[in-house]
């Protein structure tokens, strides 16, 4: 009878121990679950290699893609101490590409021994970001049809300024060019190119991290330009008529744009009244760390109405790069 009866009180402390041991291992358990759902849901879907180093990008194609048909290709660049699926959430490029059924591609800046960035300022040597995203073109055209003459790159904040980059460096591949709050480092002296590319940008006047009106912030070392002279410098680089055309869009968006400029490459921007470092009409980063996003417009939408009106009517086909 004892030993009947000292069965269930063994049971019960052994229950009660793994009890206590599965909920220690709760946290950890859940943290693994974590891991890897944000593998699986951030995870490139490609790479390549590129100066002897592996470069990883994700790819959207549209459910309408029809290989029998040149399709444009849309480049979207992360910023900095980010990744591609984070641009992607960010930017919602993909519904637009499966509503206008273009190619879509989310590069991955290198990471190195620091977080993915994209080295866009006047470092010497060998371009290995420029040479990475032409050699990443020819990859895709290997296997979609690509319409030479309508690829675009767009980026946010690091990532816009790698957009410039390329079209100071790249300007014979890609058509045009769309920037979100960008952080522009590269100098006038490292925009060799001659060709015009068109240009849209958008801009926050309470960006903390890329200031508007200039200056130097907590992000970088160095010193932000003022965007609406830097966005002027630019449209007299496209040669474009000097005094530029504004109009208030909403009643946070005003819209300055650049007109008859050299080959029709056009320059816009739009200012946001109180926006912040963010994508606007993108999701919302928390506020508290980069401020306002607005609703007023769709960067997104009106980037691409952007991109469809300046196709590239001579692009090239072959990179300049081996």
């Amino acid at each position: 009878m004892t030993a009947v009866a000292a069965n269930p009180e063994r049971h019960g402390r052994k229950g009660a121990l793994a009890a206590v041991l599965m909920l220690l291992s709760l946290p950890a358990l859940l943290a693994l679950t974590e891991a890897v759902s944000f593998y699986a849901t951030n995870r490139s879907n490609g790479t390549i290699v590129s100066a002897g180093i592996e470069r990883e990008y994700l790819l959207y194609v549209p459910r309408s893609y029809d290989p029998a048909r040149p399709t444009p290709l849309v480049i979207s660049l992360h910023g900095g101490a980010m990744w591609p699926a984070a641009q992607m959430e960010i930017d919602r490029w993909n519904r637009a590409a499966e509503a206008h059924g273009f190619l879509l591609v989310y590069p991955s800046g290198e990471s190195g021994r620091g977080p993915r960035a994209w080295r866009a300022g006047a470092e010497r040597g060998p371009l290995r970001d420029v040479a990475y995203i032409s050699e990443l073109i020819d990859t895709l055209r290997v296997s979609y049809n690509i319409d030479s003459t309508r690829v675009y790159a767009n980026g946010l904040s690091n990532g816009g300024g790698m957009a410039f980059k390329l079209a100071c460096t790249l300007s014979d591949r890609i058509a045009a060019v769309g920037m979100v709050g960008t952080a522009i480092f590269l100098p006038w002296s490292g925009c060799t190119d001659q060709r015009p590319v068109p240009m849209i940008l958008f801009h926050g006047t309470a960006d903390r991290a890329a200031l508007y009106k200039g200056g130097t912030s907590w992000v970088a070392q160095g010193v932000f330009p003022s965007i609406p002279g830097w966005t002027a410098r630019y449209a007299k680089r496209n040669r474009c008529e000097p005094a530029a055309v504004e109009r208030k869009i909403a009643p946070d968006v005003t819209r300055i744009v650049y007109q008859r400029c050299a080959d029709s490459a056009s320059v816009v921007l739009y200012r946001i009244e109180d926006g912040g470092h963010t994508w606007p009409g993108g999701k919302p980063i928390p506020e508290w760390f980069v401020g306002r996003t607005t609703n007023s417009i769709d960067a997104t939408a009106v980037m691409w109405n952007f991109f469809q009106r300046h196709p590239f009517g001579d692009a090239l086909t072959t990179s300049r790069y081996p």
